[in-house]
C-alpha cells in the first residue's frame, strides 16, 4: 500500500460570500522513502496540498489517506493524534519554542507522545548529534544561526519517528551554503533510514536533488516527473 493516496482532492476557501478554490481536484500517490518536491507558482496549491496532508487542513473533497489513515473521516482530536504520531514539520520559520533549548526542543514531541523522559532525553541528544549540534544542545533558538535553528526544526521532525516529513520552503531563509547543508543531511537521512520527504519549494537547489518533481498549477497536478536525484 502507498504512504499517501490522494483522489479528486478539492478544497474552496471562503472569501466574503465567494467560494474560491485551491485545489481543484487533485490525483497524487507517493511511495515510502520517496523525496519529492511540489513546486509551481504562487498561489498554485503547494502549501495548502502540504497542509492538507499534514491533516492541518480540512479538504472540501476527495479522498485523502496518509499511512492508512482516511483523514477524510477524522475528528479534531483523532487529527491531533495522527499529527503527534505520523508526521514531522519543518517550517520556514523554524517554529522552535524560544524559551526551550535545543534539546528540549527536540525531545518536546517525544514527551507529547508519551515516551520516558530519559529516553526522549537520549533521543534527542541523537539526532542533534546525527545534525552536527551536540555542542548546542543547551542553547536556546536566539543563541543559535538560522542555519542552527533549522537543522535543530530537522532533529525535532524526525526523532519523533514519524512516516513522513513535510518541509514547507525549509530553505527560504537560509543562505546557500547552509540551504546545501540541509538539503544533503536531509537526503541522506532519507537514504539512510527510509524517511519520506514532501518539500513545498521554490528553491531550484531543493528541486536538484529531488526523486521526484510534482508541478502544480492553479491547483491541479500539471505534471510529474523523475528529479535529478533519484538514484
Amino acid at each position: 500500500m502507498s504512504l499517501v493516496n490522494i483522489e479528486k482532492l478539492t478544497k474552496n476557501y471562503l472569501q466574503g460570500d465567494v467560494e474560491v478554490p485551491a485545489l481543484r481536484g487533485i490525483d497524487l500517490t507517493l511511495e515510502e522513502g520517496e523525496f519529492a518536491a511540489l513546486v509551481g507558482p504562487s498561489g498554485s496549491g503547494k502549501t495548502t496540498l502540504l497542509n492538507h496532508v499534514g491533516g492541518l487542513d480540512r479538504a472540501t473533497s476527495g479522498r485523502l489517506e496518509v499511512n492508512g489513515h482516511n483523514l477524510m473521516q477524522m475528528g479534531e482530536s483523532s487529527l491531533a493524534n495522527y499529527r503527534l504520531h505520523n508526521i514531522g514539520f519543518v517550517f520556514q520559520a523554524y517554529n522552535l519554542v524560544p524559551v526551550l533549548s535545543a534539546v528540549e526542543n527536540v525531545e518536546f514531541i517525544m514527551v507529547l507522545q508519551g515516551q520516558p523522559a530519559a529516553q526522549a532525553r537520549q533521543q534527542a541528544l541523537t539526532y542533534l548529534e546525527r545534525v552536527g549540534l551536540s555542542e548546542y544542545a543547551h542553547r536556546r533558538p536566539k543563541a543559535l544561526s538560522g542555519g542552527q535553528q533549522q537543522r535543530v526544526a530537522v532533529a525535532r521532525a524526525l526523532a519523533a519517528g514519524p512516516r513522513i516529513v513535510l518541509a514547507d520552503e525549509p530553505t527560504a531563509n537560509l543562505d546557500t551554503e547552509n540551504a546545501l547543508a540541509l538539503l544533503d543531511l536531509m537526503r541522506g537521512l532519507n537514504r539512510e533510514e527510509g524517511v519520506t520527504f514532501l518539500f513545498s519549494t521554490h528553491d531550484n537547489r531543493v528541486v536538484e536533488r529531488a526523486a521526484r518533481v510534482i508541478e502544480l498549477q492553479d491547483g491541479v497536478v500539471a505534471s510529474i516527473r523523475e528529479g535529478a536525484g533519484r538514484g
